[in-house]
């Protein structure tokens, strides 16, 4: 049996520049960090012949076009064509929540699988592995950033030219930014679940028809992702914190589909609570809000007569990896 985890994260900027439709004309630049919640898989070779896979759901079938977990059916199909092998999965939050599970999943298990084959598979292969399952293979109306920073980990910025090619790149923060992160940003779960494709097929359609008003959003927000970058670096982080309000601002005018009333609300309190600023973490819609505050306890307090439930986290540098 082998055990891989694969970490979840929080979306810091540039989001919905990484999809295919935006970075092939305009290049796209993200930022993302990687976060110690994870999503964990086995794999072992089960005593009988058959596919026994266990999820939210349980399968049992014979061969591996029969499977009705697209991700396991494809990957399985692409990386590891066999009628004999048992697969769980277990997560520490569940998905459709904004944490970008299913791209952390999809790198998990090609990583397993690797592992389970004996076999290495360099990180840049991995990434643009999972994003040829999502991607191409699913035609899943998803980006790259997810994989990547699922497979590399840390606080990073990314690049994608018009080819497709992405430049990873750790922000390599000083100790003391980090604390400093990891005590002032909190992580809140709104309460609803969504499904990204929803949001993104809309804003991938617009893109792909050259909408004005979409592709100037994204231009803006991509801007706002270098900007928050130099902030991050030089340890200004109240100005992260107002840049954060201001790219919140702009992607909540990219769908109607973004946000809701109460969602509204819980970001107006948080905003009145001593948050600097804060955004939906992922495409929108649902899932985790995410807050900057300078006075992290007085914030905390305040959502605690709220619905909202605390999530609390640190970062995770490592990435991708088989812990057994």
């Amino acid at each position: 049996m082998i055990i891989v985890r694969s970490p979840l994260r929080i979306s810091i900027a540039g989001g919905g520049t990484d999809i295919p439709s935006y970075y092939k004309i305009n290049e796209s630049f993200f930022i993302s960090a990687a976060i110690n919640k994870y999503i964990y898989i086995s794999i072992t070779k089960p005593f009988q012949k058959g596919i026994y896979l266990k999820y939210s759901k349980s399968e049992k079938v014979k061969n591996i076009k029969q499977i009705k977990h697209d991700i396991i059916r494809e990957v399985l199909l692409n990386n590891f064509k066999t009628d004999q092998i048992e697969i769980t999965t277990l997560t520490d939050i569940p998905a459709k929540t904004g944490l970008g599970s299913s791209g952390s999943f999809t790198t998990g298990l090609i990583k397993g699988l690797h592992s389970f084959k004996k076999k290495f598979i360099e990180k840049m292969h991995l990434a643009e592995s999972a994003c040829d399952i999502e991607i191409n293979k699913l035609k899943q109306p998803s980006g790259k950033q997810d994989q990547y920073i699922s497979t590399y980990g840390g606080i990073s910025e990314f690049k994608i030219n018009k080819s497709g090619k992405v430049f990873p790149k750790s922000l390599n923060l000083k100790n003391d930014i980090i604390d400093k992160l990891e005590d002032n940003l909190l992580l809140f779960f709104t309460g609803f679940s969504r499904n990204s494709s929803n949001i993104l097929s809309d804003q991938n359609k617009k893109t792909i028809q050259k909408d004005k008003t979409i592709i100037s959003n994204l231009n803006y927000v991509k801007d706002l992702a270098k900007e928050i970058k130099k902030s991050l670096v030089k340890g200004d982080l109240k100005n992260f914190g107002k840049l954060m309000n201001q790219h919140w601002i702009y992607k909540l005018s990219r769908s109607k589909k973004m946000s809701n009333s109460i969602i509204n609300n819980y970001y107006d309190y948080a905003l009145k609570n001593s948050a600097v600023g804060g955004k939906l973490v992922g495409a929108g819609g649902g899932g985790f809000l995410l807050f900057y505050s300078e006075t992290p306890n007085k914030l905390r307090q305040a959502l605690k007569k709220t619905k909202l439930e605390e999530v609390r986290f640190k970062f995770d540098f490592e990435g991708v990896k088989q812990i057994l």
